[in-house]
């Protein structure tokens, strides 16, 4: 059993300590997705906002336009 326990102390001695470069990476791809998800949140407001000053009222009044075109049709 004491040759197996020095083989694994071999082993972890041989082994190199962990990279640097993975936080690195870790860090920049935080700040992507970050940015990422401000600009999504920010493109999403402007695109409900857009739909809800602009585009809905556009909505009603063409319904609202043909509502009134159908009360001046005669009934039959």
């Amino acid at each position: 059993m004491s040759t197996v326990e020095g083989e694994e102390a071999a082993i972890l001695a041989v082994a190199k300590p962990p990279k640097v470069r993975r936080r690195r990476l870790r860090s920049i791809l935080l700040a992507l997705m970050a940015q990422y998800t401000i600009i999504a949140t920010i493109v999403g407001l402007s695109v409900a906002g857009i739909l809800h000053y602009v585009v809905t009222p556009q909505i009603v009044a063409k319904f609202e336009a043909i509502e009134a075109a159908l009360k001046r049709l005669p009934a039959p």
